[in-house]
């Protein structure tokens, strides 16, 4: 029986391998690596594709969360406001700049963070907030920024997941003060190693980022301001430049596998993806919740069917961050989500065929558990 994997790299290369060649090749020519004509020709297109004026490569998307941050004015007393159901990379950004993370609760349909916990968490020392486009799923914006512009707090999109996503006709990215993408390999647009970039419509904000991205330098070997060595080099703009003709193609490929998803799964007792009417999913992850998540995903293990949890341990309870006070019990939808979902094969060149396969499968065990025939793990 052949495996299939939640996502194939090597599909996707086989698939552009000529274009990606020709790429690399250009760039090793042409001898130069680091911040040169390939960089600042994808943060041209890049930044003409999220609709923005400004886009400043950096070298992960961490580091373009840190530094749209520090470009915004946020650091030491400051609290920054995201969701604990979210990759740890969003909150080491916030204590990279010194600021204080406060971590609220989720809406349990979208797996974003819930607008009126936000609202609620607000105090004087709040600078920023950071909705995340999970899984691909645009955040629901419209309230978080009519309260944002109110109490004069910053928006900063964390967009590493949702790479093309739309709301209201604009792409995410475009909303807030900034954004911060990543370009890990295995995101919806994804480089050959690490890589990020920071979007603005705000030149001040654009600057900074620059500035901050290469040791404060606007002469070389001067620093105007404290910065950092986080630069995104030549091979991987290049590579970046070829994948981006391709990205709505492969984002319409995945909302294909998810319609079918859904259509087989529909009925059922999982917990399905869902999102707003005036926005566009990207599904980075196609994420479904089941109270025996942990069965489940033993039994697709065993039928060569690869699945991932993103994320099985919110932040809040995560021992690192044991020192921000939560406990269990903090952020129930939370805890309960985290508890439930399993994220299911997903990227542009998974087969219709598969996608039955993976289906077929879990109505196989939603059968065995109705029948109680699959003996918890």
């Amino acid at each position: 029986m052949n495996e299939i994997p939640i996502i194939d790299l090597n599909k996707q290369y086989e698939s552009i391998r000529s274009e990606m060649d020709e790429a690399i090749e250009r760039v090793l020519k042409k001898g130069s690596f680091i911040l040169g004509e390939e960089v600042s020709a994808f943060e041209r297109e890049f930044a003409a594709y999220c609709g923005v004026s400004h886009a400043i490569g950096v070298a992960s998307g961490t580091d373009a969360l840190q530094f749209a941050l520090l470009a915004c004015g946020v650091g030491a007393g400051d609290e920054v406001i995201t969701a604990s159901h979210t990759a740890v990379a969003t909150v080491a950004a916030i204590e990279m700049t010194g600021a204080r993370p406060v971590l609220v609760d989720i809406d349990p349909v979208r797996y974003t963070i819930d607008p009126d916990q936000f609202m609620q968490a607000v105090t004087a020392r709040t600078r920023a907030i950071i909705p995340v486009h999970l899984y691909g799923c645009p955040a629901e914006m419209t309230p978080i920024l009519e309260f944002a512009r109110k109490v004069n707090i910053q928006v900063i999109e964390d967009c590493a997941q949702a790479h093309g996503a739309i709301i209201w006709d604009r792409k995410v990215g475009s909303l807030g003060d900034a954004a911060a993408f990543s370009f890990y390999p295995t995101k919806n647009l994804g480089a050959f190693g690490d890589g990020g970039a920071v979007v603005t419509n705000n030149p001040v904000i654009a600057e900074k980022v620059r500035l901050l991205r290469q040791y404060g330098w606007k002469e070389r070997y001067v620093s105007s301001i404290k910065g950092f060595n986080s630069r995104l080099d030549e091979l991987q703009a290049g590579i970046l430049r070829v994948k981006l003709r391709h990205l709505d193609k492969w984002n319409d490929r995945r909302r294909m596998a998810a319609n079918l998803y859904l259509e087989l799964l529909s009925g059922t007792e999982l917990g399905l993806p869902s999102h707003a009417p005036d926005t566009l999913h990207v599904f980075h992850q196609f994420v479904i919740r089941h109270s025996r998540r942990d069965d489940l995903q033993a039994y697709l293990k065993k039928n060569g069917i690869h699945t991932l949890i993103h994320y099985p341990v919110p932040v809040h309870l995560q021992p690192a961050y044991a020192n921000l006070g939560y406990s269990l019990g903090s952020l129930p939808n939370t805890e309960l989500t985290a508890r439930e979902v399993l994220s299911l094969p997903m990227y542009p060149e998974l087969s219709n065929e598969d996608v039955e396969r993976v289906c077929r499968s879990i109505l196989d065990f939603l059968t065995d558990v109705i029948y109680h025939t699959v003996p918890k793990v």
